[in-house]
């Protein structure tokens, strides 16, 4: 592996653990002594199956998931299954709650409308540009589910805690906090999460859904569009996107294996946070821009006096090897994403630069 590797902070696709890019690189010509790659190898191989269920049996232990709930790995991307949930369980008569904090929630709460679906934005941060995460949210009564997005990269704002929606059932988008926390799973019907931030490479998108939600899927509607055709063929209905789902599966394994699991990947990862944070606050320099009872533990968002500085610190960042700070373009700033395989000292090394900047133009 080349030694002249940055430290990435990118937003997604992110960075990946050292380790499993080595193995990837390893094997990747040879898979598991095939003669064939990983991207060569049949998806109806034993080789490919022995993959897939043990990504399968990682992500259950993992997030301690009983039988009652089905793993299934599809493509689209999280974006498909904005469209795909108010398909599969908002048939007629139905009606669903949706809580916006940000541009991913307004794309989820868009698809819903575009198919004439019954949906109710029961709360919204949007009066404050999506800096905060609403509470004391009044649900409505007989709701299929509550849709939420659990982090926001964006605007850098993360539920603490999921909302008591008195017994509806909860679905999320966790694209970019999953694997990275605890988490109680019986409060969701559904949660999914595109690989690209936490998970893996971009290309797989993962579904967790639990049984009795796919008995809500109805027959008359596409078979591509049905959760319960990738169910039913341990989402191998048509040729499942093996790379990607491979690159998971390693990742998992290193959660698991070398981490030593989600808890102590979660107080790492608060460790972490707890560092640049710290670093922002202690600061006249640099401000947050989440209200700090919202701050996402993922992407630490952050403004600099003024545009000029911001496009400096950026450029001068990636001259001394720190990647990916430039915030999103729909709101400009910095951004530093700092997903499970950020190791510490990356963000150390990040903490250092950012002093040194204040020191040199504060």
């Amino acid at each position: 592996m080349a030694d002249n590797r940055i430290y990435n902070f990118n937003a997604g696709p992110a960075a990946l653990p050292l380790s499993v890019l080595e193995e990837i690189q390893d094997s990747f010509l040879d898979f598991r002594g095939s003669g064939m790659s990983i991207t060569e190898v049949s998806h109806r191989s034993k080789w490919f199956d022995d993959v897939i269920n043990d990504a399968v049996e990682r992500i259950k232990r993992v997030l301690n998931l009983d039988d009652r709930f089905q793993v299934l790995f599809l493509q689209g991307g999280a974006s498909m299954q904005f469209c795909m949930i108010p398909m599969n369980f908002l048939t007629e008569g139905k009606h669903a709650d949706y809580v916006n904090t940000g541009t991913w929630s307004a794309k989820a709460i868009k698809e819903a409308r575009i198919q004439g679906k019954t949906i109710q934005v029961v709360a919204s941060s949007e009066d404050k540009n999506f800096s905060y995460i609403p509470e004391n949210i009044a649900f409505s009564e007989g709701a299929a589910y509550v849709h939420v997005t659990s982090n926001n990269t964006i605007k850098g704002t993360q539920w603490a805690e999921f909302p008591d929606t008195g017994g509806v059932p909860l679905i999320a988008d966790m694209s970019s906090d999953i694997l990275s926390r605890t988490f109680d799973a019986d409060k969701f019907g559904l949660f999914y999460a595109g690989a690209q931030k936490n998970m893996g490479p971009a290309g797989v998108c993962t579904v967790i859904v639990r049984d009795d939600f796919l008995k809500m899927v109805p027959e008359n509607i596409p078979t591509m569009l049905k959760y319960s055709t990738f169910a039913a063929k341990n989402s191998m209905f048509n040729t499942p996107p093996c790379f990607a789902v491979y690159a998971v599966q390693l990742v998992l394994k290193w959660l698991e294996e070398s981490v030593g699991g989600l808890e102590k990947m979660e107080a790492l990862n608060r460790e972490k946070a707890e560092m640049l944070y710290g670093v922002i606050d202690e600061s006249g320099f640099y401000s947050g821009t989440a209200a700090q009872g919202s701050r996402s533990v993922m992407n630490v968002t952050f403004r600099l006096p003024d545009e000029d500085l911001e496009k400096s610190f950026i450029q001068k960042a990636l001259e001394n090897g720190f990647g990916g700070l430039k915030g999103h373009r729909s709101v400009g700033g910095c951004r530093a994403s700092i997903y499970n395989p950020t190791p510490l000292k990356a963000i150390g090394a990040l903490c250092d630069f950012m002093q040194a900047f204040e020191r040199k133009n504060g």
